[in-house]
């Protein structure tokens, strides 16, 4: 009898294989006390599995074949960091002998401190770095419990595998990708885990968040959507046809999508749209050119500041900038400017400057972080004025609420400048400086704002929260985030009115970007540069080419003078009815 399951897809794709699991293992422990003249040993006992943990990174690291995307052992390399950093080190050891416990129960202890930290964190994105946390301990934990890391694929050349896991690190992704592996099921993850990342990057399959994942027989045939997240085990003969049938269609869809790439983004009736890519890490730009980017709409870069004592140097940041602006020459570039805050601290939140705020996202995060630190905003500020050198720049100012902040930031940015002028550095004046509106009081103050700035760019997926008063993560009150909700949809209309008003361009960097079911009505209130995650560049542009704008405008209008969002859905349902009966 089939089995259906259902979970988070995180890469999209369809998959047609056999089962098999992966059993990790328990790396359950427990404490033990020491004798003194034993913890000295012990000691050196986590110094050795910590190296020998090293080690299997390294192998792992190296048998990635040239040529591979840089994102690919990126991942690789940040947990040979994690491994390398005082807080899986001297933390542990301090532990030991403070404790006199085994280095088990002390590397648990430190793991699930460091984990509480992320925890609280507001970002998701930084949230979910809590995996790797568990993955580099895990590890460890299985070199000092004589547990073998060991995930053989058992592939059938009949039939492809498809692995199911409690968890997957990235450097067993990477493993089983060199082996075979055709797409993999996890109960745990989020589409924000490095797991996720990477399976997108490498093109496998995945789906995250499985209930019932260990319910999948060894060895029965199981059919996985990626996209719809949806799980098929013990399928009958209509389904097999139904899917295989289904793959076809998405290899042919693919290859008609990969002939986009160097055409324009541009409405059946002429208007040309900016497309543009979000990036975490300078080794994003490579996906960013193969899915045809129009340059980087956001580029975050507080992701040089974490898991880290100190802040990272000014020529350790203008590094990394210039690699991106080198790797994509004579393109547009925008970065923006470190979106730490109480939630975020510069080590981790390992060592608080000060109490941990109530509500860290109405706290002292992004601009205001910056503005009231200036030692860790100068030297980010420099590193951006000298990369300017390089190509023309666009830097943009996070959680900017009023114009006094926008102020004091451009009369850092000034000092900085002349600082930088007296010391015989030479500098391009082409240098753009952008607000994100993602504070409903900026959207509200747009008008002013806009005589002050180059451009702007939408973040909506603060916006979104801080206009509806709810936290997306929050399970008991995220069904209420919408972006539909009309007072969503007037605060990005009046933003890019202010931007017309004043003759300056207005992105859109939030997932709303990327949301094919919402371009239409985007396009229809008069956004042209869209920001979004590299993926999704080739179906948006798809989707543009398919659009006349004077179809679009009457639905955002109607959608604008709409009172709930339960109208604008229906409303943009039923005009996407019509266009999908239209185009057949």
């Amino acid at each position: 009898m089939s089995l259906a399951l259902a979970g988070t897809g995180v890469a999209r794709g369809i998959v047609i294989g056999r089962v098999h699991h992966i059993q990790a293992g328990s790396t359950d422990v427990t404490e033990r006390k020491l004798d003194a003249d034993k913890v000295h040993a012990e000691c050196d006992r986590f110094r050795a599995a910590r190296g020998t943990a090293t080690d299997e990174l390294r192998a792992i690291r190296d048998a990635i074949p040239a040529g591979s995307p840089s994102d690919i052992s990126a991942f690789i390399e940040s947990h040979l960091l994690m491994l390398q950093d005082a807080t899986l080190s001297d933390a542990v050891v301090k532990l030991i002998e403070e404790r006199q416990c085994n280095a088990e129960w002390a590397l648990r202890m430190q793991r699930d401190a460091l984990v509480s930290v992320f925890e609280q964190m507001d970002d998701p994105y930084l949230r979910t770095r809590k995996d790797d946390v568990d993955h580099v301990v895990t590890r460890i934990q299985r070199v000092l419990l004589d547990q073998p890391h060991s995930i053989e694929t058992d592939t059938d050349d009949s039939q492809p595998t498809v692995v199911v896991a409690e968890d997957l690190a990235p450097a067993d992704v990477i493993t089983l990708h060199n082996n075979g592996l055709a797409a993999f099921i996890t109960e745990a993850g989020s589409p924000l885990s490095h797991s996720a990342i990477l399976a997108r990057s490498l093109g496998i399959p995945a789906i995250v968040s499985v209930r019932g994942a260990r319910l999948l027989q060894e060895g029965e045939t199981v059919i996985i959507d990626g996209k719809s997240g949806f799980i098929v085990a013990a399928p009958d003969e209509n389904a097999l046809q139904q899917y295989s049938d289904a793959q076809a269609e998405e290899k042919a869809w693919r290859a008609r999508l990969a002939e986009l790439k160097h055409q324009p983004a541009e409405t059946l009736d002429g208007n040309r749209v900016q497309l543009r890519a979000n990036i975490e890490l300078p080794e994003d730009v490579g996906v960013c050119d193969e899915n045809g980017a129009e340059g980087i709409g956001l580029y975050r870069t507080e992701f040089l500041y974490l898991n880290r004592d100190v802040a990272p140097t000014e020529q350790q940041q203008l590094d990394a900038y210039t690699s991106v602006m080198l790797a994509l020459p004579n393109q547009s570039i925008t970065i923006r400017t470190l979106d730490l805050g109480a939630d975020k601290q510069l080590d981790g939140g390992r060592q608080p400057s000060g109490p941990v705020a109530n509500n860290p996202a109405l706290g002292l995060r992004g601009i205001r972080l910056c503005l009231h630190d200036s030692e860790l905003f100068k030297p980010q500020l420099r590193a951006l004025l000298r990369a300017a050198n390089t190509s023309p720049l666009r830097v943009m100012l996070p959680m900017i609420s009023n114009l006094q902040e926008l102020q004091q930031a451009k009369a850092m940015i000034e000092s900085v400048r002349a600082e930088l002028i007296a010391e015989g550095v030479s500098l391009n004046q082409d240098f753009k400086l952008g607000a994100m509106i993602e504070v409903p009081a900026a959207a509200l103050c747009a008008d002013q704002l806009a005589q002050h700035v180059d451009f702007f760019s939408i973040g909506t997926n603060d916006l979104i929260q801080y206009a509806l008063a709810i936290d997306r993560i929050d399970d008991q009150v995220n069904y209420l985030y919408d972006p539909l909700h009309p007072a969503v949809l007037r605060l990005i209309s009046m933003t890019l009115a202010a931007g017309k008003r004043h003759n300056i361009p207005v992105a859109m960097c939030g997932e709303m970007a990327g949301d094919l079911h919402l371009v239409p009505l985007l396009l229809g209130m008069g956004l042209r540069e869209f920001s979004t995650h590299p993926a999704n560049l080739l179906e948006v542009k798809h989707l543009i080419r398919q659009l006349q704008l004077s179809d679009l405008e009457p639905l955002a209008e109607a959608a604008l003078n709409s009172s709930d969002a339960q109208t604008v859905a229906s409303l943009l349902d039923d005009w996407h009815r019509q266009h999908k009966a239209q185009k057949a």
